[in-house]
């Protein structure tokens, strides 16, 4: 294959990745996959000799590392809101997410049928909410729901230990859509006939 043409090739990979990660949703993933495309287009513009453009693009990357760094080392420290299923910060908060609320429970409809209702915080941020209906120590889940800026599973989990330290032994799941079904395998759901069940 003719040398220009990989060269070419390196520098089109460079810049899908960086196109890419403006697409993430997650800050850590969108700093990641930047850093690698920032590395990559440096080396295709070393190739062609654009040195500034090798220059900028390697201050890129390292300013990714950087931040990338500090967002590993600041652990992320949540908080649980114990609400009423009819409180109007849940109405405010479906209504503000329903488009991608309804991607992930389709079937969900706001009735009397929950009555037990977390808001998971971090620090003056709603990160998720949790909608269900418990029967001894059980929770039958409507809504497990977490704004993307935080859907790297650590609302579900720290949710779940909170669920768990509050005496409740298991989750059940149903009408589980294709969309939320990885993340309750994730999250160590089984699939119990049409249920998807967690022991906490």
């Amino acid at each position: 294959m003719n040398e220009t043409y990989i060269i070419e090739a390196i520098g089109y990979v460079g810049s899908a990745l960086v196109l890419i990660s403006m697409l993430m949703t997650s800050v850590a993933k969108l700093r990641l996959i930047n850093t690698f495309g920032s590395l990559i287009f440096t080396g295709y513009a070393l190739a062609i000799q654009s040195y500034p453009t090798a220059a900028m693009n390697f201050s890129l990357a390292l300013i990714n590392i950087y931040n990338l760094a500090k967002l590993l080392k600041n652990k992320k420290e949540y908080s649980i809101v114990v609400l009423q299923p009819d409180d109007a910060f849940v109405t405010y908060f479906m209504n503000l997410y329903k488009a991608d609320i309804e991607k992930f429970f389709p079937k969900f409809v706001r009735s009397e049928e929950c009555n037990r209702a977390y808001l998971i915080c971090r620090g003056t941020e709603a990160a998720g909410i949790f909608l269900g209906r418990n029967a001894d120590t059980s929770i039958n889940v409507k809504i497990d729901y977490t704004t993307p800026v935080y859907r790297d599973c650590s609302v579900g989990k720290y949710l779940y230990n909170y669920l768990a330290s509050q005496n409740f032994s298991e989750l059940v799941a149903e009408n589980v859509s294709e969309n939320h079904k990885p993340y309750l395998e994730k999250m160590g759901f089984v699939q119990d006939g049409p249920h998807f069940v967690k022991k906490l």
